[in-house]
């Protein structure tokens, strides 16, 4: 027994057989499309009937948003898991009685 397909929304994350992330970023009712960007930045079009033939995951958006900047994480010029030094912010709020 097969799984239904899930339908493309846009700004839902999938994944195909291969192990490759997308995006779904526009659908073209018109023409019956669904335009798709890869984790890689690459775009590509699929034909709607198409689409519900794939075999696809549902899946989380990616955290770390570097794939289609074609950016290593520590090509950033921050990191992002760390408070920068002198974040003034939350030292503030010790001072406070």
């Amino acid at each position: 027994m097969k799984d239904e397909p899930f339908p493309p929304v846009i700004g839902d994350w999938y994944k195909n057989q291969k192990g490759e992330l997308f995006e779904v970023v526009a659908l073209d009712e018109e023409d019956g499309s669904v335009d798709i960007q890869y984790f890689d930045g690459s775009l590509e079009s699929i034909d709607v009937d198409a689409w519900f033939e794939l075999a696809l995951v549902p899946v989380e958006p990616p955290e770390d948003w570097s794939g289609s900047m074609d950016i290593e994480r520590e090509d950033y010029g921050v990191d992002i898991d760390e408070t920068p030094p002198g974040n003034t912010w939350n030292q503030s709020l010790d001072r406070l009685e």
